[in-house]
């Protein structure tokens, strides 16, 4: 993990994302889930914020999300070794994460204070300590704090966190509905017998203590007025005494939340007895809320939240004693008009200063505000290609990159890059979002290399990251390169969302199921339009290669525009169907020399290099046969490995038998390209395919290096025999290859250097830029142009706002 771009991203970075909250969540406590969670994000929701929930240990989900999220909330959550490693990613990619939570969870000693404790086995005890300690290490990792109440708070400054913020937990839209839907047409069950019903919902039998809080005043009050009875919501251990009610007391099983507020309907009475601790101190007031929305009245502990709320004779009321639990309970069964009374002002007062509005505005906006306004572009590119810094490779990657910085120096643009990243086997199939000249990355999980036919196609998880890429960088045109390896559901969603793609064909991927137009042999394919049942002996499966060649097609058509860095592979394209107002020459760059070419000494040996890998389609195995067959020695051939450093098997030379010199060099890089062609007097580039450019030919030729290459293709073009350069046939012929050289090596080996006089043909980043440049903007301006028009003036080319759709399936990847 360490290896590829993980150092921390500049907190400034995140300016460019679409504001974004994800909540790393302890999700399987369903009611401590609903206070803190999903209330959390119906809140923010309301305040314009985009919003995902992950539970904490599906680690590899929470990393993709971390990736495209502006903040970070991890809701009680145990400082265990997946979580940790969330929090580190949060703090490098600048989300300042904050720890969440509504019990004094993180406090040992608070903890053994509390009563509750006992009542559990040694092991239960000794599991709840522990993850103590881990709750305790989350809170301090974060380093910053959100607590459910003011003595909450107070405790995590204690602890050594400085920054905490206080949002209690309140009324969300789900218990108004349930609250709304049983106070229609509710009757009480019990009116008819005259019962005084009271309600306690206990939950778990850690509550036990807290009970005890008030049983002696429970069964006082009980003892003197007859008509009360008693009603046990979940597990609790009662006091002997209580027996003695009989059928005056009922002890209910736990139940789902909404036949749990049906059940509180039903009261007269509900209580919320806590044991005078400081672990008490610290929960919420929502017994005496959910309550209140009801409209019954409660009697509470005084413990700290409670004593905030609670104005007690007024919307309900406070005991300390015994007696005062006895002298409550007995006023309250008393007074119909005393519980209407203490009920309904303890329903205002909750939804005054609990609704979810209320408490969004008061509470929540303070802490996380409003979403910030992003930077606005004219245009917003996403580059998609398969390869990128820092795993440079190939003539592709390095036009995505160029063009990538240079569009991103344009005023009126602005640039993001998705691509793939190598396998990591810590993070799982998690992408990861980093930044490289400037401009930032989301690096996806590729294919497995074994991918192949109809399969390569498709990638789910290459898919769900650029879905989750473009809600967070929201480009109005995306300009793609090679996707091999990423499959071809970001056309799909592209085309579902009215996000118009331009796509530039640096290859015959898009129509030959071997890219390259090479046949199973190693030999050119003698195509020119092609014929399926020619291919199939290639590739045998004539359904998969049918099947292939419609899913391509359909990507090629649904592009608003297409371009070809040559017109040799426009031709072809044509000659296949694309009709040619829809495809572009936009010929690929080079970067000038930074100094000039230092002379050949005298006497030295005339030097080649190859910079095209071990495969055949580009001319190894030729070149390898070729110079064993020389009979000379007056000769150097460089090989550079420029696949090593992706994981690949290094570039061997030491087995080859030769009368020359072979040397490998690593690959070269912008920074040392001089460096290697200065080192070279001929590049050799003998493709067996026609290549739709060959940027490597031209980064030669605008250094003056002769070229030896294969005829035709895009590397031919600027390419003039015998003043810059030597064409050979493309037929796989060794002898072909090493006639050219040894003519090279009489020709040049006493020829005075000379400057390529050709220059001024060839094309530069800057060039090739500036039109991409114009082009991308008339894609984008014509699709908003389009899409105000079929929505009255906003929202997508569909006649919606494809963000607002995008963000949900983001959210829901």
């Amino acid at each position: 993990m360490v290896s590829f771009c993980l150092a921390p991203v500049e907190a400034e970075r995140l300016s460019v994302l679409a504001p974004r909250i994800v909540l790393v969540a302890e999700l399987t406590l369903l009611q401590c889930a609903k206070y803190r969670v999903w209330q959390r994000k119906e809140q923010l929701l309301s305040l314009g914020w985009q919003v995902e929930v992950v539970d904490w240990r599906e680690t590899q989900q929470a990393l993709a999300a971390l990736q495209v999220c502006t903040r970070v909330v991890f809701y009680r959550v145990p400082a265990f070794e997946n979580v940790r490693s969330l929090v580190a990613e949060a703090h490098a990619l600048g989300l300042a994460p904050a720890w969440e939570v509504d019990d004094l969870i993180f406090s040992e000693k608070e903890y053994l204070c509390n009563s509750n404790i006992q009542s559990l086995s040694v092991f239960e005890r000794r599991q709840i300590l522990a993850g103590v300690r881990l709750f305790r290490a989350c809170l301090l990792a974060c380093g910053r704090g959100i607590a459910s109440t003011p003595a909450l708070a107070a405790a995590m400054r204690q602890a050594g966190v400085g920054s905490v913020a206080v949002i209690e937990n309140a009324l969300d839209q789900q218990t108004l509905d349930i609250a709304r839907d049983i106070r229609n047409g509710f009757v009480k069950d019990h009116e008819i017998w005259r019962e005084i019903r009271i309600v306690y919902g206990s939950g778990t039998r850690t509550h036990d203590a807290d009970f005890r809080q008030a049983a002696a005043g429970i069964f006082a009050a009980m003892q003197a007025d007859p008509r009360l009875s008693l009603h046990i919501v979940g597990d609790l251990t009662l006091p002997p005494c209580f027996a003695t009610m009989g059928a005056r007391v009922c002890q209910h099983a736990g139940r789902d939340y909404a036949a749990y507020m049906a059940m509180l309907a039903q009261a007269d009475i509900t209580l919320a007895p806590l044991e005078a601790t400081l672990f008490n101190d610290a929960k919420s007031a929502i017994k005496f809320l959910e309550a209140a929305v009801l409209g019954v009245p409660a009697i509470c502990s005084r413990r700290d939240a409670l004593a905030r709320v609670v104005r007690s004779g007024r919307n309900g009321i406070l005991a300390d004693t015994a007696e005062d639990w006895r002298t409550a309970i007995l006023k309250l069964a008393g007074s119909a008009r005393l519980r209407r009374k203490l009920g309904q002002q303890a329903r205002y007062d909750a939804l005054a200063l609990y609704g979810p509005d209320a408490i969004t505005t008061r509470q929540v906006l303070p802490v996380f505000g409003a979403p910030p306004a992003q930077p606005v572009s004219d245009v917003r590119v996403m580059c998609v290609n398969v390869y990128y810094a820092p795993r440079s490779f190939g003539g592709a990657t390095r036009v995505a990159e160029e063009m990538a910085a240079r569009l991103a120096q344009r005023a009126s643009m602005s640039v993001s890059v998705f691509t793939t990243r190598p396998d990591m086997p810590a993070r799982g199939h998690a992408c990861v979002r980093y930044v490289a000249d400037g401009v930032d990355v989301l690096a996806s999980a590729a294919l497995p290399d074994a991918a192949a036919g109809v399969e390569a196609l498709d990638s789910r998880q290459a898919t769900e990251d650029f879905t989750r890429w473009l809600a967070a960088m929201r480009p109005n045109v995306v300009h793609v390169h090679a996707v091999q390896g990423l499959g071809l559901g970001w056309a799909d969603v592209c085309q579902q969302q009215g996000i118009p793609y331009v796509l530039t064909l640096h290859d015959a991927w898009w129509l030959c199921g071997r890219q390259f137009m090479v046949q199973a042999n190693g030999q050119a394919c003698p195509q020119r339009v092609i014929d399926l049942d020619v291919c199939q002996t290639c590739l045998p499966g004539t359904l998969g290669l049918a099947q292939r060649a419609r899913r391509m097609r359909a990507v090629l058509e649904g592009a608003s525009l297409l371009l070809a860095p040559s017109e040799t592979h426009r031709a072809f394209y044509v000659a296949n169907g694309i009709a040619p107002e829809r495809i572009r020459v936009n010929r690929n760059g080079f970067q000038w020399p930074v100094t000039p070419r230092p002379p050949r000494i005298a006497g030295q040996v005339l030097r080649f290099g190859y910079v095209g890998g071990a495969e055949d389609i580009k001319g190894f195995g030729l070149l390898r046969a070729a110079f064993e067959s020389m009979q000379r020695g007056d000769w150097e051939l460089v090989l550079v490995d420029n696949k090593s450093a992706l994981g690949f098997p290094p570039l061997q030379a030491g087995a080859w038998s030769v009368q020359g010199t072979v040397r490998v060099v690593p690959a070269y890089t912008p920074a040392t390209m001089d460096d290697f062609f200065d080192g070279i007097d001929v590049l050799l580039f003998p493709s067996q395919w026609q290549e739709s450019y060959g940027l490597t030919v031209r980064e030669a030729l605008a250094r003056s290096v002769w070229v030896v290459a294969t005829a035709p293709g895009g590397q031919a073009e600027d390419i003039t025999a015998g003043v810059n350069g030597t064409l050979i046939p493309m037929d796989g012929q060794p002898e072909t290859l090493r006639n050219a050289v040894e003519s090279v090596l009489d020709f040049l080996s006493n020829r005075p250097e000379t400057p390529n006089p050709d220059l001024g043909r060839l094309c530069t980043f800057e060039q090739q830029a500036e039109e991409l440049g114009g082009w991308l903007e008339e894609v984008a301006h014509k699709a908003g142009s389009q899409s105000a028009q079929s929505s009255g003036g906003a929202g997508g080319a569909t006649g919606r706002n494809p963000w607002t759709t995008l963000s949900a399936v983001a959210a829901s990847a």
